[in-house]
């Protein structure tokens, strides 16, 4: 071959090429940012206006419609996942795009989508606020702030400006948002009373509050040689000032603020709560920039707490909750342990079967060249250096070194056959180095369509997919050049002499010898089997049908693994409508029960924040229970889930929802959409199908995402009175906003320099009752000439406590409910089928839909995609061994090998108890290109010696005890380096387990299984074709009317 013969000829530069592979990628490595997951980007927008004081309903009739309209009509929205949410004051979207669609072009059409309708849309509404969502947008660090000394507020204080302007100085730190606390404000509570005594109304002190709070450019004085600025200095400073602004003159006298109202530099009303274990505490999540590394961000994040840790006040304190650096250092530390022990294993392999440790290293030094190689591309595909792209490493391990196993040991051969060293490499290297560059491109030719599927599955495998590619591409190259240049120049005295010493030699010897005998014995096997060809055939095909049926029947599917990562999640949610204080109290019961198991470190719960794709509120909480390390526990985190599980059932007035996934996010996993048109019969089918969905085993937590209703309070206007006292429908709207929702009435700018708002409302104990709403003063219109009068806003509404739904929710511009469950001892496969079969006989109204959502979705979604890129792959692979082999017949032998490999990954996912999930995919897809690897080795060489002359028979027969020991070689190769990855140690272990486990599984039985199936199928086939051919030939003889006579003629090998 050209590579090998020049390698040999120019072994300096050789050499120089092979350290230059290490030296570039040396620096790649160097260079690679650390994660733990591969960047994946979906383009998602998320849209959050806030509309003080209307509810649910109003929020959806007057915001969540109008919007819909004009957002679904932007293109490249995918309506079929896009959502809606209208709870009090608040309307939600989430509006999924395409992923040709590029994220700032779609950012600028929901706003434009947005302000064409800005016409059509209540004044009272604030601007939306839009974010981009990215699954990697989730905090590298949380730490909560407590104290035994300081109030909440001056907590808060502390917090806000002062950590956070520090931590945000930090290079790489994007954002760093407070969780729980207490915003400052100018607080302006107004007393009803003292507003009827004065013959005032709230409007008017919202009035005059912002016509007298201001400060603004009023122009310039323009002199002969300069110019001076003119300032209004109108801005209110202090409670004082505020308290002495005039709001209206009765009588000659002025009425001030102060007589009207109590004004105090105070806080807002809470509506979000952070505690470490239960304590009140003041939390920031750092979000990191783009382009940066989690690792180096976290890093510098704690070196800047510990410095801040000493400037803190006498009995504050700071704990980390959450560091995803110290995680993410863990995960990709286990996986380069993973990859390390693999390649000692695989080398001792090698060592096994050659018994030379300078064949050993020959052979070895694929294995840095190539793995060091591999992060040139990497690093020149822009990926981070993840659990990923590392993962793609270590299951190429065993693969990276076939190839050098292969060139070595037919090199080694023939150099056992007399020949010197240097024609043994030249020879040996040519007489293989088809069928090398052959099973090379045919695993390239698997991972290629994987990296490029569409969608999150395409972002997810490609680091994967194409690392393993380039690395074996790399080791191709090394295999081809730097072996048969050091076979040629660093001979092997022990191999040429055929001396073995030294106890380890002699041993090694003998097990050798020993192989040697098998193999000869295996000739008679093959025999066996070819003779038997029906019986073998059925074998295979039983085995395939028989592990097939046992998966449908005991193997289960999942969409992704469990990992223990020494936390669980809980989500708690309060009756619709609960204070803050209420689930305050439900949430310390709750967090009282979860520490005290020993394995619980501590908690830490947030209570109103929004969470991603949810809509907040202070009836849910979500608590962060940090576990002890794996290795420190008796229990797993899944069994103490089920666990906790159990105990938060007792907890009264609160469901609660435990997460064990190990990913965070605190989403089930069943999501069932129901659709329709009527909110009431939409309600009551969803609470039929949840009483259904209870029923079926393994579904917990079960719920729905309305969450029933909640007490609501209706005022009525009477048209009639209020027209007599001209007063109108836009006034009691107005002042009932600024009463009980507060209205923002100026800015305020505080001692720190911190600009604040000014809030009016009315004071805490008028807002308590409903009965509170009816002495709400109202300014009536004057008559006949007279000054304006005051009327209480019961004499002009009729107010009524009614119930209102608590959410609503729209699917594609739809009313939806889903039905929502967490999976439990059970796959998620097995628990879906007993859903569709139990929902299945209910009978829905016309107009009413029952579509899934959640993991059974994603899952479906990815599965689909990946079996799409397998069958590209297979087509890709037949390809190239149609160009190989010359023959379209052939390579069908090798194919059929594949699903022979099914067999072991069901077998092994059995045994282990895992599922069929993304994690084991992966290993499927690894083994296409694996087993392809041995049937081609040993079907080439059958060729070959058909080619000089042997019968079929006897040439399968040869090769397969010729072709034994690569093969043995190279399948324990890839087990050797699947054994850590499959035992699953390690923080996250259990996450990469079992796609190590169906390798391992897929990888025995398919070698087995093709060292006795594929010669069978490929003498069927030889012998279908050679009567074919035999079949046409004598047609083509007889077609004459004088046939000739011809002497009969012998084939070759026949």
């Amino acid at each position: 071959m050209f590579i090998s013969n020049f390698a040999i000829k120019k072994p300096i530069v050789t050499i120089t090429a092979m350290l230059a592979l290490v030296v570039f990628g040396l620096v790649a490595l160097v260079s690679l940012r650390t994660d733990e997951f591969p960047d994946v980007q979906q383009p998602i927008i998320n849209v959050t206006i806030v509309y003080p004081g209307a509810s649910p309903d109003v929020v959806e009739r007057e915001l969540v419609e109008p919007i819909e309209d004009a957002l679904f009509a932007i293109s490249g929205v995918d309506a079929a996942q896009s959502t809606s949410s209208a709870i009090d004051g608040l309307a939600q979207f989430t509006i999924f795009f395409d992923f040709e669609k590029n994220l700032q072009e779609a950012s600028q059409d929901v706003r434009d989508a947005i302000s064409s309708k800005r016409a059509d849309l209540p004044l009272e509404m604030e601007e939306p606020v839009l974010t981009r969502f990215d699954p990697a947008d989730i905090p590298i660090v949380s730490m909560a702030i407590t104290s035994d000394t300081m109030p909440a507020t001056a907590l808060t204080r502390l917090v806000d400006p002062g950590i956070v302007g520090e931590l945000r100085s930090i290079p790489g730190v994007a954002q760093a948002s407070v969780v729980g606390g207490i915003e400052r404000e100018m607080s302006v509570f107004v007393s009803p009373q003292s507003l009827r005594a004065a013959g005032l109304s709230i409007s008017q002190v919202v009035q005059a509050l912002q016509a007298q709070n201001l400060a603004a450019p009023v122009g310039r004085l323009d002199g002969p040689l300069e110019e001076t600025t003119i300032r209004l200095k109108g801005r209110l400073e202090t409670p004082e000032d505020f308290a002495r602004v005039v709001i209206a003159e009765r009588g000659g006298q002025p009425i001030r603020l102060g007589q009207v109202a109590k004004v105090m530099d105070g806080t807002e009303d809470p509506r979000t709560l952070a505690l470490f274990n239960s304590r009140e505490a003041v939390g920031i999540d750092i979000l990191k920039s783009k382009g940066y590394s989690t690792t180096e961000v976290a890093d510098a994040v704690r070196e800047r707490i510990q410095a801040l840790q000493s400037k803190l006040p006498p009995g504050v304190k700071m704990e980390i909750v959450r560091d995803s650096g110290v995680q993410v250092d863990n995960a990709v530390a286990n996986v380069q342990s993973a990859l390390v022990e693999g390649a000692l294993l695989t080398v001792l392999v090698v060592f096994l079967f050659l018994n030379s440790w300078r064949s050993t290293v020959i052979t070895g030094l694929a294995l840095p060249v190539s793995v060091l190689a591999s992060f040139i591309s990497v690093w020149a595909f822009g990926f981070t250096l993840n659990t990923m792209s590392l993962l793609g490493l270590t299951l190429a391990i065993g693969i990276l070194i076939d190839d050098a196993i292969v060139v070595r040991e037919n090199i080694v051969r023939h150099i056992e056959m007399g020949k010197d060293h240097y024609t043994a490499s030249r020879e040996g290297t040519s007489e293989i180095g088809l069928a090398v560059a052959a099973t090379t491109f045919s695993i390239v030719a698997v991972f290629v369509p994987v990296a490029f599927m569409y969608g999150v599955a395409g972002q997810w495998f490609k680091p994967f997919a194409l690392t393993i590619a380039c690395s074996v591409l790399v080791s191709l190259f090394v295999s081809f050049s730097l072996d048969p240049m050091l076979s040629a120049y660093w001979p092997d005295p022990a191999v040429e002499k055929g001396a073995h010493k030294g106890p380890i030699s002699r041993v090694l010897a003998r097990f050798n010898h020993w192989f040697d005998r098998q193999a000869d014995n295996y000739k008679g096997v093959i025999a066996w089997a070819l003779d038997h060809r029906l019986a073998m055939v059925l074998v295979a095909v039983g085995s395939l049908v028989g592990a097939l049926v046992l998966q449908g029947a005991f193997g289960g599917a999942g969409f992704v693994p469990v990992s223990d990562r020494a936390e669980v999640e809980m989500l708690v949610e309060t009756p619709a409508g609960s204070s803050l204080e209420y689930t305050k109290r439900k949430v310390e019961e709750v967090t009282r029960i979860a520490r005290n198991h020993g394995e619980v470190r501590y908690t830490f719960t947030t209570i109103g924040t929004p969470l991603p794709l949810r809509s907040p509120g202070v009836d849910q909480a979500l608590v962060y229970v940090k576990l002890t390390p794996k290795h420190e526990r008796e229990v797993s985190q899944e069994q103490l889930g089920v666990t906790l599980r159990e105990e938060m059932a007792r907890v009264a007035g609160a469901n609660v929802s435990v997460f064990t996934s190990g990913f965070g996010g605190a989403f089930k996993s069943i999501q069932l959409e129901l659709r329709g048109p009527d909110a009431r019969e939409l309600t009551r089918l969803a609470e039929q199908l949840r009483r259904e969905v209870e029923k079926v085993p393994g579904a917990v937590d079960v719920g729905l995402s309305t969450r029933g209703e909640k007490p609501e309070v209706e005022v009525e206007v009477d048209r009639a009175v209020a027209g007599r006292l001209n007063v109108t429908v836009a006034q009691v709207a107005q002042a009932m906003r600024a009463a009980f929702a507060g209205v923002d009435s100026g800015d305020w700018v505080d001692p720190s320099g911190e600009t604040r708002d000014v809030m009016v409302r009315v004071v805490p104990e008028a807002r308590v009752r409903p009965g509170d709403l009816g002495q709400l003063p109202l300014v009536a219109g004057a008559t006949q000439g007279g000054p304006p009068a005051l009327v209480p806003l019961g004499q002009v509404a009729r107010i009524r406590e009614t119930v209102g739904p608590a959410q609503i929710n729209h699917l594609n511009r739809e009313k939806v409910i889903n039905i929502q469950a967490n999976v439990q001892g059970r796959s998620l496969s097995e628990v879906m089928t007993d859903i569709r079969a139990r929902l299945d006989q209910v009978r829905l109204p016309p107009g009413y839909v029952l579509g899934e959502g959640g993991e059974a979705r994603d899952q479906a979604e990815v599965f689909s995609r990946v079996f799409l890129a397998l069958g590209v792959a297979v087509l890709l692979m037949y390809l190239i061994l149609v160009i190989q082999f010359g023959s379209f017949l052939d390579p069908l032998a090798i194919l059929i090998s594949l699903p022979l490999s099914l067999i072991g990954v069901v077998l092994a996912l059995l045994v282990t108890g895992d599922t069929l999930n993304i994690m084991s995919l992966i290993g499927v897809i690894l083994l296409m290109g694996i087993v392809a690897k041995n049937a081609i080795l040993l079907i080439d060489f059958a060729r070959w010696a058909h080619s000089r002359g042997l019968s079929m028979r006897e040439a399968l027969i040869e090769a397969g005890r010729i072709r034994l020991r690569p093969i043995m070689m190279t399948t324990l190769a890839i087990i050797a380096g699947m054994v850590p990855v499959a035992l699953g140690a390690g923080e996250g272990g259990d996450f990469r387990a079992p796609l190590g486990r169906a390798v391992i599984g897929g990888v025995i039985t398919s070698t087995l299984l093709t060292l006795l199936v594929i010669p069978t199928v490929y003498e069927i086939l030889h012998d279908a074709r050679t009567w074919m051919l035999g079949k046409l030939r004598r047609g083509k003889e007889h077609g004459g009317r004088e046939p000739v006579q011809r002497p009969p003629q012998t084939r070759p090998g026949t």
